[in-house]
């Protein structure tokens, strides 16, 4: 994890100097450890864990700038045969305009029988208790597999990956706004 946190590290500097935007490295590698009960998230002295309000993982996440890392919790994805239900652990809230969390891995397919993430969608504004979604209802929205030899030959790739999502993001944004209790008794 620390070859990738330095690789990224690089990327960025060279991200700054072309945009000369400044774009924050925390080297401080996290930890993401899943169980039937929680998820627990551990970074230096920091510890948050979704047992009571799943939310705060999704406020912490959010809260974050730059690049950083977490080791995500491989033995748990491996007992539960490599599925979405073992999966790293993304939370999403579209009632939260100001906040689009982008999740880019080779190991997203489309069959949640066999993929490496877990999308948790918080359905209701306010509410603290994700349900579990679909990964293709979020696929190039919200999570992108990544193509690793296109990744290699073009330099703006996660770019153009994140563009992608942005423009997919705004449509799941206003179909999500469509689908809300109170247009549906309006009649909208």
């Amino acid at each position: 994890m620390q070859k990738v946190l330095e690789m990224l590290s690089q990327r960025a500097v060279h991200r700054q100097e072309s945009c000369d935007g400044k774009l924050p490295v925390d080297l401080t590698p996290g930890q993401i450890r899943c169980s039937k009960r929680e998820v627990v998230l551990t970074r230096g002295a920091e510890r948050l864990a979704s047992r009571e309000d799943g939310r705060k993982l999704y406020d912490y996440f959010s809260s974050l700038e730059g690049i950083g890392g977490f080791q995500d919790h491989f033995d748990w994805w491996a007992r539960n045969q490599f599925s979405s239900q073992g999966g790293k652990p993304l939370w999403i809230d579209p009632h939260d305009p100001n906040v689009h969390h982008i999740f880019i891995d080779d190991n997203i397919r489309l069959d949640d029988a066999d993929t490496i993430v877990h999308p948790l969608v918080f359905s209701e504004q306010g509410s603290s208790s994700p349900s579990r979604v679909p990964t293709s209802e979020l696929y190039d929205v919200c999570l992108v597999q990544t193509d690793l030899l296109e990744a290699i030959a073009d330099e703006d790739y996660f770019l153009h990956c994140v563009r992608r999502c942005e423009e997919n993001y705004d449509h799941y944004l206003a179909s999500m706004e469509k689908d809300t209790p109170s247009q549906q008794q309006d009649g909208q």
